[in-house]
């Protein structure tokens, strides 16, 4: 059998968390409006977005996972209920955490709970799915533990809401795992679904007391948002899931912290301390660490730096 050509498919999972790299710009574009209220209509424009793409274009995807959950056993449908439910919740709150800390602290930050982020899947793996880690893996969790109580002693602010986004992403990575064997377009439109349920009737409560008005400018930037910075990495990143292993998607994985990190200093013109830059630093190596000897990693994945083929990040 002739070989795949696998270059479309490292094109398009380079393209996709390429694109989720520059995802400051529409934020920042919208930095004047509540953090609530940028959530509640990209929550929103998303989910009609994909409730016509699940009716229309994938509707036999949509009714063979709901076949597959009306034939388990009462055991597998409450596990798919409470792991949906929980993995809408935890996205709610790392989109909101996000969108806060990119308009209100600084890009630095959430580029930094995103190089986080992998690690603490590892050890949430470890803990909740006795997944195996290497003397490596370990010393890596260790530098980024040390990074973290770098970036604490200088300013708590930051590593607190580096720590909610990147372990609200790292628990929703886990109920991803938990539930590899449902469609994750299916399951991520039932998550924002849920999602607009709970934050839906606190629309007035997210708006607060701002009078900025709702314009062309904040539609076409939430459109930009739901469109281009959440639907077509989705579908580009599920599409280079069909050929490319678990390790190649984690590498590429990084190209969006240290594109937002090219973003903060050079276009942004951000500025940071001497403790701050030896925290990043130290994080790099880290990485780089945890996944020293990739090619020689099981194909199940120790340490669950990203979901295994077949699942999907859905990115902030």
């Amino acid at each position: 059998m002739k070989p795949t050509d696998t270059r479309p498919y490292f094109a398009a999972g380079i393209a996709a968390f390429v694109i989720w790299g520059f995802i400051p710009f529409p934020l920042k574009a919208l930095a004047a409006y509540p953090s609530g209220q940028i959530l509640y209509f990209r929550v929103a424009s998303a989910l009609v977005v994909l409730l016509v793409i699940s009716l229309v274009f994938r509707r036999r995807k949509l009714l063979s996972t709901f076949a597959a959950l009306q034939t388990a056993g009462p055991r597998e449908k409450r596990t798919f209920i409470g792991y949906t439910l929980l993995g809408g919740l935890l996205l709610t709150i790392n989109w909101l955490t996000f969108i806060y800390i990119i308009n209100h602290i600084n890009i630095q930050t959430g580029s930094f709970s995103y190089l986080l982020c992998p690690i603490i899947t590892a050890v949430l793996g470890f803990l909740l799915l006795k997944e195996k880690l290497r003397l490596n893996q370990w010393l890596a969790i260790g530098l980024s533990a040390l990074s973290c109580a770098l970036i604490g002693s200088g300013e708590l602010t930051s590593l607190v809401f580096s720590l909610l986004t990147a372990f609200s992403y790292a628990f929703y990575l886990i109920t991803q795992r938990i539930l590899k064997n449902y469609d994750k377009i299916v399951l991520l439109t039932l998550q924002l679904l849920l999602s607009f349920a709970l934050i839906g009737p606190f629309y007035s409560y997210f708006k607060g007391d701002s009078m900025v008005m709702l314009d062309t400018h904040f539609f076409l930037n939430i459109g930009m948002l739901s469109l281009v910075f959440t639907v077509l990495p989705l579908f580009l990143n599920l599409f280079a899931l069909k050929e490319l292993t678990s390790g190649s998607i984690g590498i590429l994985m990084y190209i969006n912290p240290i594109l937002n990190f090219v973003m903060a200093f050079l276009y942004f013109n951000e500025h940071t301390t001497t403790t701050k830059v030896a925290a990043y630093v130290l994080i790099f190596i880290s990485v780089i660490l945890y996944n020293i000897n990739l090619k020689g990693r099981k194909k199940s994945g120790d340490g669950l730096v990203i979901p295994p083929v077949g699942t999907t990040a859905i990115r902030p």
